[in-house]
């Protein structure tokens, strides 16, 4: 049993989850559309999508494949293939806010239109028992080329950019999200980060974040926190909050001894220090935070369900195309990430509609493969999305033919 066949193909599929109004809007409110002549905003917007989706190794590759294909091209919204130099030139003067406002107003059309969107996503590391949301904030570093790329020197002979996420672990989708050089150090952004929680929700952060004065912000505006201590932290025990039990080793308030930190942060603190098993090995860790209600077993559990945040890295990371980059300037790589942020929204939409069951990275590759095939999309997941039998055995030897030998 072939998959249905459909009037468009895999790509526009995919395009029409993007609002028809929402380019040229975003173009007008960035200034794009006046410099825009052969290439429009939404053809551009459809190339770097089809880079991500195809996984496009260079301008020639993203150039060629779309005008061997610009009949269907012009089926989606009349979009037309670029050349190299017009997407290169694309990449590198259109302002890259419009690509990360086109980005949070497709998700948050599709999470208006569809508020279960995500809810289906089974995180195996979510403590169940916790009924509040629970956001996972970190940090993932992108690769780049030292030697072509001034703008984001890292390292002596390092250039790399980084992405700051707040990932919602209910449905592994971004809240927020800071893409810009590697250079500054992660508790600088800590502030803009969760500047969007509210009281009562969960923030689960490591200690590259720790800075007692974003803390105490948190603490006043409701908001629990956990993440680890500083090995060099200073502080004195007030008392024992629970007697240590199990892989618990001490559960005890505290208050910062150090006089700027104390400053920042007066209240106490709760300081757990327990086992907890990585990779198959036991570990011991202290964790600090506000909430002096949870469990202790609780407070490692949430911090252990940060972890995902690192699934949800590896899929963008290693599923899309992150690796190698069209261009070398600012504009052109903030363009790439932003479009790969999108096509994965896009990408779990399909699979929601579609009520996929499997792995991200299996539905990636069955519509990567008929990106072009006029092949409803649901159908592709149905009768592909699981192998399906045993073995189809051959009853006879298969010849093959090479040229320039005849059969005997």
């Amino acid at each position: 049993m072939k998959p249905a066949k459909h009037n468009y193909t895999i790509l526009n599929q995919i395009c029409q989850h993007i609002p028809a109004h929402l380019v040229p809007k975003l173009a007008r409110s960035f200034g794009i559309d006046k410099k825009a002549r052969s290439f429009s905003p939404w053809s551009h917007v459809v190339a770097m999508l089809h880079v991500q989706i195809a996984h496009s190794l260079s301008l020639n590759d993203v150039a060629d494949t779309l005008r061997n294909h610009s009949g269907v091209l012009t089926t989606i919204r009349g979009a037309t293939p670029p050349s190299r130099n017009g997407l290169s030139h694309a990449n590198r003067v259109r302002d890259p806010n419009m690509a990360q406002a086109l980005f949070w107003d497709v998700l948050s059309h599709i999470e208006s239109k569809h508020p279960n969107f995500g809810r289906n996503h089974k995180y195996s590391g979510l403590p169940r028992r916790f009924k509040r949301t629970i956001y996972a904030i970190d940090s993932t570093t992108i690769q780049l080329v030292a030697n072509c790329i001034d703008w984001a020197q890292h390292r002596r002979r390092k250039a790399a950019a980084k992405c700051h996420m707040q990932l919602n672990l209910q449905t592994f989708l971004p809240q927020f999200a800071i893409v810009k050089e590697a250079s500054t150090h992660d508790s600088t952004e800590a502030y803009r980060l969760c500047l969007n929680l509210k009281s009562g929700e969960i923030a689960v952060f490591d200690k590259a974040y720790v800075d007692f004065t974003h803390l105490a912000n948190l603490d006043r505006r409701g908001v629990f926190w956990v993440t680890r201590a500083k090995d060099n932290m200073q502080y004195r025990i007030v008392k024992q909050h629970t007697k240590p039990k199990g892989d618990v080793l001490s559960d005890v308030l505290i208050e910062l001894e150090t006089p700027k930190s104390h400053k920042a942060y007066p209240q106490r603190l709760r300081l757990v220090t327990a086992y907890v098993e990585i990779n198959g090995v036991k570990k011991i860790m202290t964790f600090i935070t506000n909430n002096m209600t949870w469990a202790p077993s609780s407070i490692c559990d949430l911090y252990k369900c940060r972890w995902g945040v690192e699934v949800f890295f590896k899929q963008i990371k290693q599923t899309l195309q992150l690796g190698d980059f069209l261009g070398h300037s600012q504009n052109a790589i903030m363009w790439q990430v932003w479009m790969a942020m999108l096509a994965y929204v896009l990408i779990r939409f399909i699979g929601h509609l579609g009520q996929w069951k499997g792995a991200f990275s299996r539905l990636f590759t069955l519509l990567r493969g008929v990106l072009f095939s006029r092949l409803d999309a649901f159908s592709v997941m149905l009768l592909c999305g699981t192998a399906r039998g045993s073995p189809r055995l051959i009853g006879s030897p298969q010849q093959a033919y090479l040229p320039g030998f005849e059969l005997s």
